[in-house]
């Protein structure tokens, strides 16, 4: 039996819906619905998609979270009436916002889409953001200035690429890649190209179908107060880093 095979039964019958009357509305025949809810035969992408849709439920849920363990009525809805992205709130019904810090980053990449891992996270609420689903997520590194090494980013749930704006800055997380945090731009196809605002890293594009979750750039939670000057010296550092990223260029050709 797989995840898969126990979730959908396990709908049928929340749903108190026979195998036969379900069958009809995938347009397939009862026997061949029990194969898949038994686990002797893999479901098509379209049949996963009509049963995505016959429930109201995404297709990522079906196939890697266990959906006895998620009140449905503790996710979020996307457009279509898509249920995904398990959420919590306060006792005002406020959502909270879950922080992934820098010692469970590690795992966000396989515990996301999981309820128990999300529901383990550190949880803080910042009332003054507004509507929308939100998130935090650790700095890593210099290739973002001015946010600093260890700071926190919250970002806004995005639904859709089509609600991506070139030019604005987004976390990402990919399949491969995990957790990035760069500047966006749409200009590819299947694609997107992303930079960030050290210009010693060079710009790259990541597929589309790589990508898990988009969040947006909101604030920032930083543990600095150290300001930022535009100085000659600064100047100078800037083609230095230039002048290295162009030997390292060198170096891989060779």
């Amino acid at each position: 039996m797989s995840l898969f095979s126990d979730n959908i039964r396990n709908l049928r019958v929340q749903h108190k819906i026979s195998q036969e009357k379900l069958a009809e509305s995938l347009g397939i025949t009862r026997g061949r619905y029990v194969k898949y809810e038994d686990g002797t035969s893999e479901a098509p992408y379209e049949i996963l998609k009509k049963i995505a849709h016959y429930y109201h439920i995404s297709i990522d849920l079906l196939l890697s979270v266990d959906v006895r363990k998620i009140p449905l009525d503790d996710l979020l809805r996307l457009e279509n009436n898509r249920l995904v992205l398990p959420i919590t709130v306060d006792n005002k019904g406020d959502n909270f916002i879950e922080v992934v810090t820098q010692k469970v980053k590690a795992g966000y990449l396989n515990g996301y889409a999981d309820p128990e891992y999300i529901e383990n996270l550190q949880q803080i609420s910042l009332p003054f953001l507004g509507s929308g689903k939100h998130r935090g997520f650790p700095v890593e590194g210099d290739s973002m200035p001015p946010h600093a090494d260890g700071s926190i980013i919250v970002g806004r749930y995005i639904e859709r690429l089509g609600d991506v704006n070139d030019g604005k800055t987004y976390i990402l997380i990919t399949k491969n890649e995990g957790m990035v945090y760069k500047r966006l731009n749409k200009n590819k196809k299947n694609a997107l190209v992303v930079a960030s605002d050290n210009s010693f890293y060079p710009p790259y594009e990541v597929k589309v179908s790589a990508i898990l979750e988009i969040w947006e750039y909101v604030c920032n939670i930083g543990l600095t107060d150290e300001k930022q000057v535009l100085t000659e010296t600064a100047s100078v550092k800037d083609l230095f880093l230039e002048l290295k990223r162009e030997i390292n260029d060198l170096k891989i050709k060779r």
